[in-house]
């Protein structure tokens, strides 16, 4: 017993020999044993998270998602072959293909102005149709696409001569078909229809024919030209800058305007250049090669028709535009140009230069559609008591048969002498 307590005093006094050998005492003598500090990890995602919010953008990005929920089941609502309107019960299982959070019922009613809810005649149960104002705006946006055709040929050239072979997939094409005013059946009615402009490999990639020179000249140039003219400025100052323009609350750290300033000045080979892309091996290469970047990634979101597009659907294109880099870790590097939001689950960019109290500062015909109806999800349940009740379905016969414009088929018998 006694060598049992023995052995574990012993073990307690190495214990505490182990501490205090570990922990350095204060004294004049070890005042300058230095402790060493880990750093904190600065990556993309902590970029993402201590970033500036731009509460406005958030907000319209939301705004944006709802809209196109809206026009998901607008496509699912129109591919229905047996009417224009849908049952809620059907409705209901198209939740998760347009990434529905809520009940399809509650999700209808918060959009009186959009969303048109009814009793169904026969069947007796909850039936949706689009209201009239949301399709008119959607013709009136197809019609829009008709007449800016001319001006989407020109920026589809211009994203073929960012690219490094002359050459882009439809199918990335495809993906940003909306934010670049592109009509569903693009291939045909635009690229088909310009064969002295396109030409298409193996129906999966497109080839620019022969490039425009009078279509080389970036919208950042433009706006250097402004620039250069206007205040005065010297073109060694605005030959390779970038308008910069910070969120509201951002924090300019000691040192940044001087290391802003030399970025601004710093050459770089412009989007349409047809030069040898600078290699990250010489001197300034890395600077030189992301500055690259940012003036493809900006070229390309001054292309849009809403100066937006989701991140994901850039990684399409960096093999393209020759742009070996983490576009999003590069995105988040300059918050004076570009702002990621995240509402949604999803991430998207805009560029920060066209935009104004959350609203795009030059219009064009397309986002003049787009914005009344947005301006339709705004209204939300709101203005709804001098709106106008649901016209009834009518009945129309098909081969003898009386057939409700809808998904159901009644057939009427022709003795009713029972009266069943």
């Amino acid at each position: 017993m006694r060598l049992f307590e023995s052995s574990k005093l012993s073990l307690f006094k190495f214990k505490a020999s182990l501490l205090s050998s570990q922990v350095t005492p204060f004294g004049p003598f070890n005042s300058f044993v230095q402790k060493r500090w880990l750093k904190p990890v600065i990556s993309a995602r902590t970029r993402l998270e201590d970033r500036t919010r731009d509460s406005k953008l958030d907000k319209l990005t939301t705004h944006l998602k709802k809209l196109d929920i809206i026009l998901k089941l607008h496509d699912l609502m129109s591919s229905r072959k047996r009417g224009p309107f849908v049952s809620l019960q059907l409705m209901s299982r198209w939740r998760n293909l347009v990434g529905l959070n809520v009940g399809i019922g509650a999700f209808v009613h918060k959009y009186p102005h959009i969303f048109e809810v009814f009793m169904h005649p026969a069947r007796r149960s909850l039936c949706c149709r689009i209201g009239k104002k949301m399709r008119g705006l959607i013709e009136e946006e197809a019609m829009a696409m008709k007449q800016w055709e001319f001006e989407v040929v020109h920026r589809v050239k211009k994203l073929l001569m960012m690219s490094v072979s002359g050459t882009l997939h439809v199918h990335a094409l495809r993906l940003v078909r909306k934010e670049f005013g592109l009509p569903e059946d693009f291939r045909e009615s635009i690229l088909g229809k310009y064969s002295k402009d396109f030409r298409l490999i193996d129906l999966e990639v497109v080839e620019l024919i022969s490039r425009d020179e009078n279509l080389d000249v970036a919208e950042v140039e433009k706006w250097r030209e402004k620039e250069f003219r206007e205040k005065w400025l010297s073109e060694f100052e605005t030959k390779y800058a970038f308008p910069i323009n910070f969120p509201t609350g951002y924090e300019i750290q000691a040192g940044f305007r001087d290391k802003l300033k030399n970025w601004q000045r710093l050459p770089y080979v412009k989007p349409y250049d047809r030069k040898e892309i600078v290699s990250i091996r010489t001197c300034g290469g890395i600077e030189r090669y992301e500055k690259r970047a940012v003036g493809i990634l900006h070229e390309f979101l001054s292309l849009s028709v809403e100066k937006i597009v989701e991140v994901e659907r850039l990684a399409h294109f960096r093999k393209d535009f020759a742009m070996v880099v983490n576009v999003r870790e590069l995105i988040l590097k300059h918050p004076g140009i570009f702002y990621i939001s995240t509402r949604r689950n999803t991430q998207t960019v805009f560029l920060r230069e066209a935009y104004s109290k959350g609203c795009l500062i030059e219009s064009n015909p397309i986002y003049d559609v787009r914005r009344k109806t947005l301006d339709l999800v705004f209204l939300g349940c709101r203005n709804t008591r001098g709106m106008p009740a649901p016209e009834e379905i009518k009945a129309f016969k098909v081969d003898g048969d009386v057939k409700m414009d809808g998904d159901w088929v009644i057939p009427m018998l022709e003795n009713l002498d029972n009266g069943s």
